[in-house]
């Protein structure tokens, strides 16, 4: 059965459903409907993997209590919601158990892909800021080389800034990324 052809789901269901799927199939709940997501280019996925060593280099560097995720740990949005992104940091003591997805991230890093650019930049930045722990949403659009910074500041205002060189700073948790494109 398509992902469209699938009724609506919570995301419990939704979760219980994703793990009987093929491991080679990826899949986000958006809204509760189920949305595929496409195989992955070699560009995006050395992104993924640059940008993610990044972030746990500059962590571990300043000995901050907070771990980068590339792909595969979710964020549970709300009930209806269940977004996988590309790259994810989470700060704090380590949660119980051996989850599957998160609520509480801190930077939540997406590489854009023909198949997810609208839904990166439009409903993902929506939903993600619906999370009161996000400070950081980095949208990272290869093909220019550019990272399109969104930033909730104390006040709750998201800020947004365009870097294409030098370096690109995450207060908190008190991080600088350089070289960002490798």
């Amino acid at each position: 059965m398509s992902a469209s052809a699938l009724p609506r789901m919570t995301a419990d269901e939704f979760i219980a459903w994703a793990m009987e799927q093929p491991e080679t199939e990826h899949y986000e709940l958006v809204a509760g409907e189920v949305v595929a997501m496409a195989p992955e280019r070699m560009t995006h996925v050395r992104t993924k993997f640059h940008l993610a060593r990044l972030l746990a280099n500059a962590l571990e560097a300043k000995e901050l209590p907070c771990e980068a995720f590339v792909e595969g740990l979710g964020i549970r949005v709300d009930d209806a919601t269940f977004f996988i992104p590309d790259i994810l940091v989470r700060c704090g003591p380590p949660p119980a158990g051996d989850p599957l997805y998160i609520d509480d991230p801190l930077i939540v890093v997406e590489v854009l892909s023909p198949s997810s650019r609208s839904r990166d930049t439009n409903r993902k930045l929506s939903d993600y800021f619906r999370l009161p722990s996000l400070r950081h949403y980095l949208i990272v659009a290869t093909d220019i080389r550019t990272v399109i910074h969104h930033q909730r500041d104390e006040a709750g205002t998201i800020l947004t800034r365009i870097v294409r060189d030098g370096a690109l700073r995450l207060d908190p948790p008190g991080i600088e990324l350089r070289d960002m494109f490798g």
